[in-house]
């Protein structure tokens, strides 16, 4: 089988193994109250990256490599595998960073807003987001450029099926660390893990309607696959607790923006009150205060 066959394997047990756990833990009846207008939104935009954002990012970025740089294809293909990891952490993880980081500014806040509407996590919401916000994103256009210098193979393979890995397993609605920080031998473990990587109990916390509860911290906690990012760029908040209710106060309010002005927002625009999604309008500044019991 090739790399890519291997990857496709991957991702796809990693999906199945996380709703499985969604479905067997009852956490997905329980906690998941998807609407109509949530799963048009979620199933067109996982489409929408896997047939359009990502094979596009890929094919530009090759047709650019060959006509201006032809004599740099695999360039970079006999780099040792960690040079390749440690190259891929940077160029694509942590510029994923930053660019998660920055769309959560008032500018690029249209474009992310999206994956934050969502009044449930699972692995559904994982690639809940405006369809701009991918196309956008550094990462994604620097991982296709090294794929044209050599970064292809078993190394780029392994390393999108354990991103994957971490991110799903970040929005699952069955909480995988939740019963490991129960074990008291385990701490110091997820100690360092929680550090390193993405859990649910940190970015369950970005997801959170509100930070007044020392839970919620929805303007930090951007990593995604490594957390390590925000320990190092001041952002993180680790309580191994998780929020309350997560989703918008604003969708609370004023009820839920359509998904397709979510995902094609600024070429389709919300007329709803107090809405990011149109020309002039602007985040919702009222008070963040809200009944988390409700």
């Amino acid at each position: 089988m090739t790399a890519t066959q291997w990857q496709n394997i991957l991702v796809l047990c990693t999906i199945m193994g996380f709703a499985t756990m969604e479905y067997v833990s009852r956490r997905y009846k329980n906690t998941v109250t998807a609407t109509g207008n949530d799963t048009k939104l979620e199933v067109f935009m996982f489409l929408s990256v896997l047939a359009i954002t990502q094979p596009l990012a890929i094919f530009v970025t090759s047709k650019l490599g060959h006509a201006w740089f032809p004599d740099y294809k695999n360039a970079l293909a006999d780099l040792p595998w960690w040079g390749m990891v440690g190259i891929l952490l940077v160029a694509d993880d942590m510029t994923q960073y930053w660019w998660h980081r920055l769309s959560h500014s008032p500018l690029l806040w249209p474009l992310h807003r999206a994956h934050h509407s969502a009044e449930y996590m699972s692995i559904r919401v994982t690639f809940r987001n405006n369809f701009f916000y991918y196309l956008m994103m550094p990462g994604l256009w620097a991982a296709g450029a090294l794929l044209y210098l050599g970064f292809g193979g078993m190394v780029y393979a392994l390393y999108i099926a354990v991103k994957l890995l971490v991110i799903l397993g970040a929005h699952c609605a069955w909480r995988w660390d939740e019963p490991l920080y129960r074990v008291r031998a385990l701490h110091p473990l997820m100690w360092v893990l929680e550090r390193t990587i993405s859990t649910p109990a940190t970015h369950w916390a970005h997801h959170a309607i509100t930070n007044e509860d020392g839970v919620g911290h929805y303007k930090g906690n951007f990593g995604n696959l490594l957390f390590l990012w925000d320990i190092i760029f001041g952002s993180a908040h680790i309580t191994r607790q998780y929020p309350a209710r997560v989703g918008l106060i604003d969708d609370k309010l004023f009820g839920q923006e359509r998904w397709y002005h979510q995902m094609l927002y600024p070429v389709l625009q919300s007329k709803r009150e107090h809405s990011a999604l149109r020309v002039g309008g602007s985040i919702y500044a009222g008070p963040e205060t809200l009944d988390t019991k409700s």
